[in-house]
Order: structure tokens, then C-alpha cells, then sequence
């Protein structure tokens, strides 16, 4: 069996690599092991089916295995929803991947918080707030000890850039960012750039300390993008992402945490494992005292 790694960044795929040989996250699990990762990010995008037994099967693969797991919860959350009946759906698919994914042994709860509706930023942000410290609080009651990570999103028209994810990390306990690097650059047509990278890990501190870095989760991949943000997920060989720029400026910033590819199959274990061994390759290169110092080589 592969050693579990000593890299600080775990890498790893959102959903189970497509050559896993069997169905069922446990086998996801122990076939992320078998190709040298060590994260697993469990895609309930869907929906939330899943019984306690079989959490505590996850869990225990994962323990045996030494892979680290997060879940991305449903796709159909969104903490600004217009009428009442939306908004309680909302709390009990967000609810309920956090409650499961802790039985499973999973630390951070990934979700998209959802949509403008026409409405300022600035409204949002409250409700989205108030939302979030509710939901929080019910867990905390619960003892279910997860951390709620809500998304960078690619498209301006939903709620999900950095400072807003970043202010709520600041405003309430429990809740830290998923950054999502293809996100941000399909959001703004930028931020793929060493020195983008770099000012990004520098918002992360000014605003979290040195634990946003420390704790970080993050989604990667290529990505197709327009003038209104995101299309959809692209393969590596097909992207503009700079992603040995972004790679350095994680090594560079000392970042420790986990990083989960959203590759497109057939290219989903693939492109992780080139994040891996790129990562694992500028870790070997570089020069102590010289950050970014292989940033801008080809």
C-alpha cells in the first residue's frame, strides 16, 4: 500500500476518480490511496442518501487508508432563497451534508451560497450572514464539529467573490473559504498569474491570520469562461490556467491544507495527478530563502 504523504498540500479529486474499480465511496477511498493521493472530496451534489452505517464504513476506510476527506454538498443550496419553503430545503440540504459528512469523518462542508436575485451585495451579504450564523449555531448545538467553507464562484452574477467569502469566514466562527482558483479567474478574467496568486494568499492572511493558510481548502481545474464568468470545467491541456504559477505561490506561502481537481473525465485523475507532481516537483526545486524564485520559467 502507497504511504500516506507528508506534503502539506493533500491533493486529490472532487467526486471518485473514474477508474475506481467499483462503485461506493469506500472503494473511491482505498483506490485514491492506490493512486498516491490523499484527499477525496465525496460529491453529494445531488442529494444527501446516504445511511450512518455506511458513514461509519467511510470513515473507517478513510482512517485505515490515511485519506483525508471533505464533501461538496448540494448544488440546489442557496442562502438567499425567495420564499420560505425554498429557504427551509436550502437549510436541511446544507444540514444534512454537514451532519453526515461528520459521521463519515469529513472536516469541511463545501457549498455555493447562492444567488443575488437582483438584489445589492451589500443585502445579500446580510442575509447570507444571518443565514449562515443560524445554521452554524444549529450544528454547534449538535456537537457536529465540521467546518462550513462556502465558495469562490465563477460568474458575477452570483454571490462568491473573495472578500465575500473571506468577510464571512471573519464574521463567524466555523466558516473558512473554499477558494476555488478556476473560479475566481473565470469570475474576473484574471487572477491567473503568479503575482494574483500571491495577493490572493495575501488577502487570505490579512483576513484569517495565519491559519487561513494553514487550513486551506481549495477546488482547481481548467476552465472555459466568457464575459459573464464561468461556462464549464475544462481539462488542463485545453485551459489558460497557469496553474505551475498558482503551484508555486502555494509552495512559496507555505500553504498547508488540501487542494481537490474538478477535471472533466476522462482527464479527472489525470490533471490531479499533474497537480501532484508539478507541486511535488517546485517543492524539490526550491531555493530556501527565494519565494517565487522558479514562478516565471517555462
Amino acid at each position: 500500500m502507497t504511504k500516506p504523504t507528508t506534503d502539506a498540500i493533500r491533493f486529490g479529486t472532487v467526486g471518485s476518480p473514474q477508474t475506481t474499480p467499483k462503485p461506493g465511496t469506500p472503494a473511491a477511498i482505498e483506490h485514491i490511496r492506490l493512486l498516491g493521493m490523499d484527499h477525496l472530496e465525496i460529491a453529494w451534489v445531488h442529494s444527501v442518501r446516504v445511511s450512518d452505517s455506511t458513514c461509519a464504513d467511510i470513515q473507517a476506510t478513510a482512517d485505515q487508508h490515511h485519506v483525508t476527506l471533505s464533501i461538496h454538498a448540494p448544488y440546489y443550496i442557496n442562502l438567499n432563497s425567495q420564499t420560505a419553503d425554498l429557504m427551509r430545503k436550502s437549510d436541511e440540504r446544507l444540514l444534512a451534508a454537514a451532519r453526515k459528512g461528520f459521521l463519515a469523518g469529513a472536516r469541511d462542508i463545501v457549498f455555493h451560497p447562492g444567488s443575488y436575485h437582483n438584489q445589492s451585495p451589500d443585502q445579500v451579504y446580510e442575509r447570507m450572514k444571518e443565514k449562515l450564523q443560524e445554521i452554524r449555531g444549529i450544528l454547534d448545538e449538535e456537537g457536529v464539529d465540521v467546518i462550513l467553507r462556502p465558495e469562490t464562484m465563477g460568474k458575477g452574477a452570483v454571490f462568491g467573490s473573495l472578500d465575500e467569502v473571506l468577510q464571512l469566514s471573519r464574521d463567524i466562527p466555523g466558516v473558512l473559504p473554499c477558494i476555488d482558483f478556476a473560479h475566481l479567474h473565470a469570475r474576473t478574467g484574471a487572477m491567473n498569474s503568479y503575482a494574483e496568486f500571491a495577493a490572493i494568499f495575501d488577502a487570505v492572511e490579512a483576513s484569517l491570520g495565519r491559519e487561513g493558510l494553514e487550513s486551506l481548502h481549495a477546488h482547481v481545474s481548467g476552465i472555459a469562461y466568457g464575459p459573464r464568468g464561468e461556462k464549464h470545467h475544462l481539462p488542463l491541456n485545453e485551459a489558460d490556467l497557469r496553474y505551475r504559477e498558482l503551484l508555486q505561490a502555494l509552495v512559496d506561502y507555505n500553504v498547508r491544507g488540501s487542494v481537490a481537481v474538478e477535471a472533466p473525465e476522462p482527464f479527472h485523475v489525470a490533471d490531479a495527478l499533474t497537480f501532484q507532481a508539478t507541486y511535488r516537483r517546485l517543492l524539490e526545486n526550491q531555493e530556501p530563502g527565494k519565494p517565487g524564485g522558479n514562478a516565471d520559467e517555462s
